[in-house]
């Protein structure tokens, strides 16, 4: 009785939403039913839990662009991600779970502390700065031990980067055609004022003068689209090179998802995106042949890769340039005007050193500069905590993410910040050198590279990238299944092993 009488209000009261026109309220119902139902999913299985997680997390800015920003959406993924980690340590008492203990975990730890003790730090305006702080440096960080866990064998890593590709697609397959259709598609009418120049920024080729939309697709900003581009891609090249070395299922699909990726990446309008691509393409291209399994006679499969990844993208550029020639080449004007050493309007060399060079040494004219303003302070998100709780930070930032590291922490905090990088990092390749010469090691590379790029160059840049919750997730979730991937090789090796025994008797 009481179940049908709860039924009853909830169709009652969706009916007058209905009627009165509350779009904004239904969305909200709906949205509130599908978090319901992934916390129910995750409990159940934390494993499939994890996957509905990164659904929401790739796609919940789509639900804030159109619902005024709200701060609740915002927060719905952290709290999705804290029902995994619940799950997940009770399936650890259950003893149910593997766990490790990663090389980095030391000099992490620390750094955590010392960004703990930052809190409390007197020139911080306020202790919830602080908790901002914490939350965008170290929330994620649990998702290492997760994505360890995460896998038991091939099949489940297929599974993992095959659901990946597929959000992929999605995701740059939007951008594309946001960036032919321009800023009306995907966008509200009436975008929020928080959100509304990252929606709707146009760049202009300094020389020819045409104009260029940078895309956001499902996300609030056109950054965090071409972050999450360029991650997708190194991925998407990783998973075509352990499937040309492994088999032959799902090689159309990856190939396929690289394509649009490629052109995903090409039409977000970034120029760093763009760079990035081509350095990943010479860096991981270099890093699979010496990787490659020599031995077995399979390096051909390598190069053969390289060059069918060159005529693919080509391939999907060329159906581009022939359905919309007008879109594809006012980027690569823009590209060719700004990036070109020869272009008279060229800002390669500042853009890549100067400008970083001198938001760097910015930091340094701020007179807390040994010691920090406190973890937070230089963060991003301080827009929202100035709107909702009227919190002012004590500093305006730099725009270089060592800077920003600085101007937080002191140079301690850098310092301690580049031990623990460097340590994961190498961590990383301890892993990559041990699956040389098989088809994991692939993966591995590129695993490691994408975790390279986001500590150093990326973060150096800004510490915006480090602190983008798509690129923190996931780099956290991949570093924890690149150390997974040992016990993978090894155990498809000792099932192919037992198999050829089985078939010899």
């Amino acid at each position: 009785m009481a179940f049908a009488t709860l039924v009853f209000l909830s169709a009652y009261k969706v009916a007058m939403y209905i009627v009165s026109g509350e779009t904004a309220n239904l969305i909200y119902i709906g949205m509130t039913v599908v978090v319901l139902a992934i916390v129910v999913a995750i409990l159940n299985n934390w494993r499939n839990g994890l996957y509905l997680f990164l659904g929401w997390l790739l796609f919940e800015d789509l639900a804030r662009k159109y619902l005024g920003n709200n701060m609740a959406i915002y927060f719905g993924k952290d709290f999705l991600v804290a029902v995994v980690y619940i799950a997940y340590i009770a399936a650890i008492r259950r003893k149910e779970v593997p766990t490790f203990r990663p090389r980095f975990l030391l000099p992490l730890v620390i750094f955590m502390w010392f960004g703990v003790l930052q809190v409390f730090n007197p020139a911080s305006t306020s202790l919830a700065i602080g908790g901002l702080g914490l939350k965008l440096y170290f929330y994620y960080v649990p998702l290492v031990f997760i994505g360890y866990a995460l896998l038991d064998s091939e099949k489940d890593l297929r599974r993992f980067f095959i659901v990946n590709m597929v959000l992929a697609v999605v995701i740059c397959g939007l951008g594309i055609v946001q960036s032919i259709l321009g800023h009306s598609f995907l966008n509200p009418a009436h975008p929020q004022e928080d959100i509304r120049d990252l929606s709707t920024l146009y760049r202009m080729a300094p020389i020819s003068g045409v104009l260029v939309y940078r895309p956001t697709s499902v996300f609030v900003s056109d950054g965090r689209f071409a972050s999450y581009a360029v991650m997708a891609w190194i991925l998407a090249v990783g998973f075509v090179g352990f499937l040309l070395l492994r088999s032959r299922r799902g090689r159309t699909f990856a190939y396929l998802a690289l394509a649009i990726i490629s052109v995903g990446i090409v039409m977000t309008g970034s120029r760093g995106a763009f760079v990035w691509m081509g350095l990943s393409l010479l860096i991981c291209g270099a890093a699979f042949l010496w990787g490659a399994p020599w031995r077995q006679g399979k390096a051909l499969r390598v190069v053969r890769a390289l060059r069918r990844t060159l005529v693919v993208a080509g391939l999907a550029l060329l159906l581009l340039l022939a359905a919309y020639p007008e879109a594809l080449t006012s980027r690569l004007a823009f590209y060719s005007e700004t990036l070109s050493l020869d272009s008279p309007a060229g800002e390669l060399t500042y853009r890549a050193r100067d400008y970083p060079m001198q938001n760097f040494l910015l930091a340094f004219e701020y007179p807390r500069w040994p010691y920090g303003y406190g973890i937070g302070t230089a963060s991003l998100g301080m827009q929202y905590m100035a709107r909702i709780l009227k919190i002012k930070s004590p500093v305006a930032g730099v725009e270089n993410g060592y800077g920003s590291l600085i101007v937080e922490l002191g140079i301690l905090g850098l310092l301690l910040w580049i031990v623990w990088t460097v340590a994961l990092v190498l961590a990383c390749w301890k892993v990559v050198k041990k699956l040389r010469g098989t088809p994991w090691f692939p993966l591995a590379a590129a695993i490691t590279w994408f975790a390279f790029l986001l500590l150093f160059p990326f973060t150096y840049g800004g510490l915006v990238q480090y602190q983008n919750y798509v690129l923190n997730a996931y780099l956290w979730l991949l570093v924890g299944i690149l150390f997974r991937l040992p016990y993978i090789a090894q155990s498809a090796l000792n099932a192919a092993t037992e198999q050829t025994a089985v078939g010899t008797r």
